[in-house]
């Protein structure tokens, strides 16, 4: 770690100095830099499109990159963007001054895609999906125009999880976000170096730092959504047996295409006896 004036980034200025704050940052840092070994996510002198919210997830990705970029275990060129998407009531200028003030290189892109989902989503019906795929697209645009190979995203293990659980009960299908995928055109990465994160070190994390958050529900549309049910549901799950999440996180790292039903992933007609 560094943890003396001359050492130390901007980032990281005024981190608490208890051991609790210090383990949580060592197992957040040490989750990360696992992620990222073991899917390869390295490509030495490449540049990063790191996409910041403003949320607390955000936030603990930019830090973690920076302190593995410090250490020089990352390579990487990383180039931070916000996409003021024209949400009301979105504080424009807290990620700049923010960005500024921490010395990080940043973009700062405004694209009213909130007006386009109020016209297209019928009232009632929740914006996220449309919203993501608007904001997907200009990220991608923008990680070309700045000559980034990969676009980077805060999604921690409990994101994985839910998005698992959702296409399970409501898509039919076994999948999540995987922590490494190339886009449609083939052009450009998309990675998760949070994937093995818990969302409560993010959020004791960048509590802990006193990063100044924006809120997730300047839309208004989150209540009642999909995801929460799931959420409410895992966190039940937790309450019940602790350890839960990290169980069922390891399942997703353990499969086996025999002992599922999927003939495109094993070749059960072929099976035969020796």
């Amino acid at each position: 770690m560094f943890d003396t004036a001359d050492d130390i980034h901007p980032l990281f200025a005024g981190a608490p100095s208890t051991t609790e704050f210090k383990k949580l940052r060592k197992r957040i840092v040490r989750a990360a830099r696992e992620a990222i070994d073991q899917y390869r996510m390295i490509d030495a002198g490449a540049r990063w499109l790191v996409c910041l919210s403003g949320g607390k997830d955000s936030y603990t990705l930019l830090a973690v990159l920076y302190e593995l970029k410090w250490r020089g275990l990352l390579p990487v060129d990383l180039l931070a963007c916000n996409l003021d998407q024209g949400q009301p009531g979105f504080p424009a200028t807290v990620l700049p001054e923010f960005l500024e003030k921490m010395g990080v290189p940043h973009r700062i892109e405004y694209q009213d895609t909130y007006s386009i989902v109020i016209d297209k989503i019928p009232q009632g019906r929740t914006f996220c999906a449309l919203c993501s795929r608007l904001r997907r697209g200009h990220l991608y645009r923008i990680a070309r125009e700045e000559g980034c190979s990969a676009v980077v995203l805060g999604h921690h293990r409990d994101d994985i999880l839910e998005t698992f659980f959702m296409n399970l009960f409501h898509g039919g299908r076994l999948a999540t976000m995987p922590p490494k995928l190339v886009n449609e055109e083939g052009d450009l990465f998309l990675y998760r170096p949070l994937a093995h994160v818990a969302e409560i070190d993010c959020e004791r994390f960048s509590k802990a730092m006193n990063y100044p958050i924006i809120p997730c529900d300047l839309c208004g549309s989150q209540d009642g959504l999909q995801r929460q049910q799931v959420k409410a549901i895992l966190d039940g799950w937790e309450r019940n047996s602790p350890g839960r999440r990290q169980v069922m996180f390891r399942a997703l790292m353990n499969a086996r295409p025999s002992h599922l039903l999927d003939p495109k992933l094993f070749d059960f007609q072929g099976l035969g006896l020796k």
